[in-house]
């Protein structure tokens, strides 16, 4: 179960990456020889990744990439902002003690981050930000939801998304407006923080993922 479900891991980002692109057609021994993994594990990853629309099977002729369109991206990041919005209420209403201690030291961990410049724990650390605001709104289904738009996303991200020069300052400066909403316990101020984080987001992204 493990070598498929990493199998599943690696194939999806190759997807959401456009290393394999929309229409291709995926063979078990394709994926074997590539992977080098036997056929059991391939077949298991291709009933997930079907299951969750990154490929079609066609009878007859084969599985093929579905892959997402630049639609598809413009709905995600609308459809998380909805989401996320939800989760942010709850959140403050219902976080407890220890989750909003391990909120506040995920962006301290941010501030020290940004200082350095380091790119990558920045992103790891503003990851790890939002899943604990999803946690501490205490239900597992918007849990669910969340993390998985949040995985594609980061994978379907180019990295030329976080190259500019302001690009860390912005990023803090609007997780700082998010936290201070939870010291606040304003959950206005915070629906306000995450429409705007999420909407710069989507706007960082549009230059490199499409084109209106």
């Amino acid at each position: 179960m493990a070598l498929s479900t990493d199998l599943f891991s690696s194939l999806r980002k190759d997807i959401l990456q456009g290393r394999l692109r929309q229409g291709e057609k995926l063979t078990e021994q394709q994926v074997c020889d590539e992977y080098k993994v036997s056929r059991t594990p391939v077949r298991e990853a291709f009933k997930q990744l079907e299951l969750e629309g990154f490929i079609e099977t066609i009878p007859n002729r084969g599985a093929f990439v579905t892959g997402f369109t630049p639609q598809d991206i413009r709905d995600m990041y609308e459809l998380r902002k909805s989401y996320e919005i939800l989760a942010v209420r709850w959140a403050i209403e219902r976080i407890t003690k220890d989750e909003y201690e391990k909120l506040e030291e995920a962006f301290e961990f941010m501030e020290f981050y940004t200082q350095k410049k380091d790119v990558e724990k920045m992103l790891n650390i503003n990851m790890n930000f939002h899943d604990l605001i999803y946690k501490a709104s205490h239900n597992r289904m918007l849990y669910r939801i969340l993390s998985s738009f949040q995985l594609y996303i980061k994978q379907s991200r180019p990295a030329r998304c976080e190259s500019s020069d302001t690009y860390l300052d912005e990023v803090l400066q609007e997780h700082r407006a998010i936290f201070e909403s939870f010291q606040n316990e304003d959950p206005d101020a915070a629906e306000a923080a995450v429409a705007r984080h999420l909407d710069n987001a989507k706007q960082r992204a549009k230059s490199v993922l499409w084109q209106d």
